[in-house]
């Protein structure tokens, strides 16, 4: 699957079900785990969970140019594009996304013997239970989960911006010239 089609197929197939509830952090770094559900392109019926998270570094108000840094996203792994590839395939397309840099790690990798909803239903109860405020629950395509997590990642740094903005000016204010 070429780049654009894979971006177009997570684009349309990517759910987030379960925002990250805490904000990220403004003064430090934050690691974001997630979990990816995606229907098995291997066994009809089974549900892929990959759990990771990404290591996203703390906001600046001196941005280095706005050229983000991926690690850990596996994109030349399916010999799709290399992560200049990606980013440059963002960027004609409008794509614009702070200058921070993330880390994606993932640790584990399972199927779930059993239908996408059901493995929804499962982890949606599983972090209910656990009163996991950390943990984003995302669905998206298995052939290209990659940009799921990156959709998914942008979200929370969107929704964190604002906030992040104010708190930066309000510390550089305070400082003695």
């Amino acid at each position: 699957m070429e780049i654009h089609e894979a971006w177009e197929r997570a684009l349309k197939n990517t759910e987030i079900i379960r925002s990250r509830v805490q904000a990220l952090m403004t003064f430090a770094d934050t690691k974001v785990p997630y979990v990816l559900l995606s229907e098995s392109t291997i066994n009809a019926g089974d549900t892929v969970v990959r759990k990771g998270e990404i290591l996203v570094e703390r906001p600046s108000l001196i941005l280095p140019p706005n050229i983000p840094q991926f690690e850990g996203f596996e994109f030349e792994k399916d010999n799709r594009a290399g992560k200049e590839e990606v980013l440059n395939f963002l960027l004609v397309r409008g794509i614009n996304l702070p200058s921070l840099k993330y880390n994606n790690k993932t640790y584990s990798l399972d199927i779930f013997e059993g239908r996408l909803n059901d493995a929804i239903r499962q982890h949606m109860e599983l972090l209910q239970q656990k009163e996991d405020v950390h943990t984003g629950l995302i669905t998206g395509p298995e052939d290209c989960w990659q940009f799921s997590a990156l959709i998914f990642i942008c979200t929370q740094v969107a929704r964190s911006a604002e906030e992040d903005i104010k708190r930066l000016l309000d510390e550089y204010k305070k400082r003695p010239n």
